[in-house]
């Protein structure tokens, strides 16, 4: 090839660089449009939002809204804010994003290096309730936890999360473990190595990739869950639910400055989650789909 069309071939491919770039960044500042409005509007005072335009810098910045919303905006009743529901949903979401990922390592680890009769059977039961609907286990769920005396509780919270996490959870590290050596397991077993050694010194020491997906993917879905807040909270309803009720809670003329500031503490911890972990996400899925 001579060097004309070597330097054709490189300015071509700097064009089609570019181009791809600009249609990436075009979209990326679309979808990122709704956090902008939210985000300026949230410190911006009321008339300002009424009375100007949306899309526009505030002329006056505050805090108002973001200190109403977190401790003095009423919700429901009584003017207690968001800080509390923020505190339920910590709660709630740690320690069933633990337990649920530690029961799915488990069961991934059995269902791979400890075959046994009916094990695909089992597996496929919990693959199919990863495909449940949440309206489905409502009532079901209900009268377990009515039962069980956690009804309106956040160790009821975490008991429903739990369950229904694990099937995921199972799903990831089932088939992640599946492309680790079996011999490797069976090495140990000879050495005299039991069920949880192999899996505290050999496979927990290589599961980071599929536990950062684990943990990303329940912290998301339990942290957004409105509908099992709602139905089974109670008096301990978490973050999103307590957002719900505060917009529903505006009389007269609405505080769309709270209300926005508001939704963005809501979204935080997700957002925080995916930025400082996020790019290890697809690595965690990748790692495991190559067989399985």
């Amino acid at each position: 090839m001579s060097a004309v069309s070597q330097d054709t071939a490189v300015r071509t491919g700097r064009v089609a660089r570019t181009f791809i770039y600009l249609v990436l960044l075009l979209f990326a500042l679309f979808y990122l449009l709704p956090l902008y409005v939210m985000g300026i509007n949230s410190l911006k005072p009321l008339p300002e939002i009424t009375g100007g335009n949306m899309m526009a810098l505030p002329r006056t910045w505050t805090l108002e809204a973001w200190k109403s919303a977190w401790s003095t905006a009423q919700i429901g009743v009584s003017p207690t804010g968001l800080k509390p529901y923020f505190l339920n949903s910590i709660l709630m979401v740690v320690p069933a994003v633990a337990i649920s990922t530690i029961v799915g390592a488990v069961n991934g680890y059995v269902l791979t290096k400890w075959r046994f009769r009916y094990d695909t059977i089992i597996f496929g039961l919990m693959l199919f309730s990863c495909f449940i609907p949440f309206q489905i286990v409502l009532i079901p769920m209900a009268l377990v936890l009515g039962k069980l005396g956690l009804a309106g509780s956040v160790p009821g919270l975490i008991l429903v999360h739990v369950v229904y996490g694990i099937g995921f959870t199972t799903l990831y590290y089932r088939n992640y473990y599946a492309t680790f050596p079996t011999e490797l397991v069976k090495a140990a077993q000879i050495d005299g190595a039991g069920f949880f050694r192999i899996f505290w010194r050999i496979l927990l020491p290589v599961s980071g990739p599929i536990t950062v997906v684990s943990v990303i993917w329940q912290f998301t879905n339990i942290w957004n869950d409105f509908l099992f807040g709602v139905s089974f909270g109670g008096t301990s309803q978490p973050m999103t639910a307590a957002l719900n009720n505060l917009v529903q809670s505006s009389t007269g003329v609405k505080e769309y400055n709270v209300h926005f500031a508001g939704a963005i503490l809501a979204a935080l911890p997700t957002l925080f989650v995916y930025i400082v972990a996020g790019r290890y996400f697809v690595r965690g899925l990748m790692a495991g789909s190559v067989k399985g």
